[in-house]
């Protein structure tokens, strides 16, 4: 059970992929979820890097998450990539939720990276 659903998830993914491309002018925003952290990353696909990240591990959050719920510590990952991409001057991204559903965390921190100022 526990592989279909996996295998359902890279099935999904690799469709999103073929047609989310981030450029240098309109990077791509990825999310990673595990069972308890959150990883987002800016990435420029064409030339191959990381333009900014941030996840729950974050040096920034790691004293501030508390024993909050998963879906606060989303919109504060999600406010911290808006905020490490607003110092770059990216303001437009593609957001790719990596076969996740849009619900609950996933949809928190977009939302949360919206409200910092990144447009998609």
């Amino acid at each position: 059970m526990a592989s279909s659903k996996i295998d359902g998830r890279k099935r999904r993914k690799l469709r999103i992929r073929k047609r989310v491309i981030g450029t240098p002018e309109r990077p791509r925003l990825t999310v990673y979820r595990s069972a308890r952290h959150l990883y987002a990353q800016v990435i420029d696909d064409l030339a191959g890097c990381t333009l900014a990240s941030a996840s729950t591990l974050a040096k920034d959050l790691r004293g501030g998450l508390g024993e909050g719920n998963k879906t606060d510590a989303a919109k504060k990952v999600g406010a911290l990539v808006a905020e490490q991409c607003k110092t770059k001057s990216i303001n437009k991204v593609v957001f790719d939720r990596n076969g996740y559903l849009y619900h609950g965390r996933i949809k928190a921190l977009a939302d949360a990276a919206r409200n910092g100022g990144l447009d998609f």
